[in-house]
C-alpha cells in the first residue's frame, strides 16, 4: 500500500494474513515504488512500515518452488540492494516478528525504528536455505561475523540485541512507533536535500575506496558544499536563530 504524506511516501506491507511475508508481486511493486521515489524531487524520504502484528516473516514460502527462478533472483537482487545504492533517507518502522527477508528489508534502510518487544531472525537455514541475497545488506549493517553467527545458527534474537548489532537505532513503546517513525521521516524530508544527497552519494562511493582515494573524494565534496546555496541558508539561519529555509526542497 502507497500514500504520501505531503514530502514523505509511506510505503505499507499490508498482507498481514500472512504476517506480510513477501511473494512476488510484493517485491515487484516496492521495487517499482522504490524507483519512481527516487526520480521525484518532490519525496524527500520514504517510509517503510507495515500493517497488522508483525512487520515481516520472509519471503512467501508458497513461491520458493516455483519455476521462475531467475525472475525470482532478479527482482530480489533490485529488492535487498537498493539501501546501498539509494540516495534518499529510508526510515523503517517496524513491529512483531521481522524474519529472514524481513530483516533484508531494514537492513537497507537508513534508520530503523522498533517497537519494543518485536524479535528477528535469519531464519532461512532452518528450511534448508541461507540469505545469500540479502547477505550484504544485512553484513554491512552489523557486521559480517554477526550475520554469519545468525545465518548459520537461525536463532532469534531480540529487538535490545538487534539495538546492540547496529541493525535498529532506536526502540519506543508500540504505541508510538507510528508517531516516531513518522516524526524522523518528516525531519528528514523537510532537511537539506542537497546535502542529504550528497552525503549518501559519498558514503556510497566511498565504501570501495582506499583511504587516500576516499579521502580525496571526501576533500572535493566537502568543497562543493562549501558552495551549495543550502550551506550558506543553513550558516545564516543558525547564526539568526531561526529554522533554515533550504533553497534545495524548492528546486523542481
Amino acid at each position: 500500500m502507497i500514500t504520501r504524506e505531503d514530502r514523505v511516501l509511506r510505503l505499507t506491507l499490508n498482507n498481514p494474513e500472512k504476517r506480510n511475508a513477501l511473494d512476488g508481486a510484493m517485491c515487484r511493486d516496492l521495487v517499482a515504488a522504490l524507483k519512481e521515489a527516487g526520480r521525484d524531487r518532490s519525496i524527500g524520504c520514504v517510509l517503510l512500515d507495515a500493517a497488522g502484528p508483525a512487520f515481516c516473516a520472509g519471503i512467501d514460502l508458497d513461491e520458493t518452488l516455483l519455476p521462475d527462478a531467475q525472475e525470482r533472483t532478479e527482482i530480489h537482487e533490485q529488492l535487498f540492494t537498493f539501501g546501498l545504492h539509494y540516495h534518499k533517507p529510508i526510515v523503517a518502522a517496524v513491529q512483531g516478528t521481522v524474519f529472514g527477508a524481513g530483516v533484508g528489508l531494514i537492513a537497507n534502510c537508513h534508520v530503523v525504528i522498533a517497537a519494543q518487544g518485536a524479535t528477528f531472525g535469519l531464519m532461512e537455514i532452518r528450511y534448508g536455505h541461507w540469505p545469500f541475497v540479502t547477505h550484504r545488506a544485512v553484513a554491512l549493517a552489523i557486521g559480517e561475523r554477526r550475520a554469519v553467527e545468525l545465518s548459520m545458527t537461525g536463532r532469534l534474537f531480540s529487538t535490545g540485541e538487534a539495538r546492540e548489532y547496529g541493525l535498529v537505532h532506536e526502540v519506543t513503546p508500540p504505541f508510538e512507533l507510528d508517531d516516531r517513525a513518522t516524526a524522523t521521516a518528516v525531519q528528514l524530508a523537510t532537511g537539506s536535500q542537497e546535502t542529504l544527497r550528497r552525503g549518501l552519494d559519498f558514503v556510497q562511493k566511498s565504501r570501495e575506496m582506499s583511504w587516500e582515494t576516499a579521502g580525496r573524494l571526501a576533500a572535493e565534496y566537502s568543497e562543493r558544499n562549501f558552495r551549495s546555496a543550502d550551506l550558506t541558508e543553513g550558516v545564516r539561519a543558525f547564526r539568526e536563530k531561526r529554522a533554515p529555509q533550504w533553497p534545495s526542497l524548492h528546486v523542481k
